[in-house]
């Protein structure tokens, strides 16, 4: 980033090329904030298309609207959603900063390539899980809407109604709908479904989550014994002997189900497996299973990312960016968790943000020519 103390510092909002990807990083709304705070703000051209927003709205907050060339060169701070392709950014200010969701695990050649440039690259899926950081937190902000549009794509895919319905004509039963996982998007999830009167219950292994369950009116379902506490949050891997408590306890539940929700996670690792081809067999025709986990590798055996996938009369839902289908809302979460993130170490004196170590240690992939972040400097 650029050394000046007399001009102002310069944001870059990139237009995202990322396939399904109809995110964008910044707002009217947040544009308005980051000139509030002394900040020139430049918008590729067409950026907010995807998310309903058009450029003059932009420039009506005080942006300026550029070609990815124009914005690239001129950038001290450069915010995408999942970031700028290395190949277009040639003409980078070294030390320039790169701020979005950079799949760093997954992608490690970018990592690389982002060195390269001299660019310091900012991870915002590392952010930490701690108090001060939550309205930074992307993962968390985007879960919540994904585990809302699992409920409504098992919705638009299952042949029955979700409530319990007393007609004239007899009674329709009310869905059941399995949860299996409670963090963000489960508890979203859980929440969506009993909205929508169907016949809650969940699962986790984390003990804790319990009370998250009742509380929400759906029932907890725990095989006795199984707990698996993770670093900031998250679940850790099972061991075998773990697994198979896990599957006795899936199977004698999932026959009874007519939705499932998947959503099971560990970072940097392949998603867990949750629900086997034998398990699905038990299911009745027509139910429905939507993986969230999809992109990961899947909770569920045979689900395809993008795609749905029958098998035993049982559709899987491999989901596929399921924040992106909500792209205006999805945006405006993640625009302000941009914000909230930059202005929290907003110097006023310099014009630009600088970095504490908790959290610049904890999200910095790279620094002047090189990975730097303990993950990934090894490897």
């Amino acid at each position: 980033m650029s050394d000046s103390t007399t001009s102002a510092c310069t944001i870059f909002i990139a237009k995202e090329a990322a396939e399904f990807e109809r995110r964008v990083a910044a707002t009217p709304e947040t544009v308005k904030k980051f000139i509030g705070l002394g900040a020139r703000l430049l918008v590729q051209k067409g950026a907010g298309e995807t998310a309903n927003i058009a450029d003059d709205d932009y420039a009506a907050a005080g942006a300026e609207i550029v070609t990815q060339a124009v914005g690239v060169k001129a950038a001290d701070i450069i915010v995408g959603v999942q970031g700028v392709d290395p190949a277009k950014m040639k003409s980078v200010q070294k030390g320039a900063w790169l701020v979005a969701g950079l799949n760093p695990v997954g992608d490690r050649k970018r990592v690389d390539a982002y060195a390269a440039l001299g660019v310091e690259a900012l991870a915002m899926e590392f952010m930490p899980r701690i108090t001060r950081a939550q309205s930074m937190d992307i993962l968390s902000s985007q879960s919540n809407l994904s585990g809302y549009k699992a409920v409504l794509e098992a919705g638009a895919h299952y042949g029955r109604a979700f409530p319990m319905m007393m007609t004239a004509a007899g009674t329709v039963s009310a869905a059941r709908c399995f949860v299996m996982g409670v963090g963000v998007a489960g508890l979203q999830a859980i929440a969506t479904a009993r909205r929508l009167g169907a016949q809650v219950s969940a699962t986790d292994v984390r003990p804790e989550t319990r009370e998250q369950i009742e509380s929400l009116g759906a029932k907890a379902v725990f095989a006795e014994g199984l707990e698996a506490d993770g670093e900031g949050g998250y679940a850790a891997e099972l061991t075998g002997e773990q697994k198979a408590v896990q599957a006795e306890l899936v199977s004698s539940h999932i026959a009874k189900q007519d939705i499932v929700i998947t959503t099971a996670l560990i970072p940097g690792r392949p998603a867990p497996l949750l629900v086997s081809d034998s398990q699905l067999a038990t299911m009745r025709a027509g139910s429905v299973i939507v993986d969230l986990a999809a992109e990961a590798g899947g909770n569920v055996e045979g689900a395809v990312a993008g795609e749905v996938v029958e098998k035993h009369g049982v559709k899987i839902i491999g989901a596929r960016n399921m924040p992106s289908s909500m792209a205006a809302d999805s945006s405006a979460l993640f625009s302000r968790n941009i914000f909230n993130f930059l202005s929290a170490f907003w110097d006023k004196e310099t014009g630009k943000p600088v970095l504490d170590e908790e959290i610049g240690d904890a999200i910095r992939l790279t620094k002047d020519g090189a990975v730097v972040h303990p993950r990934l400097a090894q490897t």
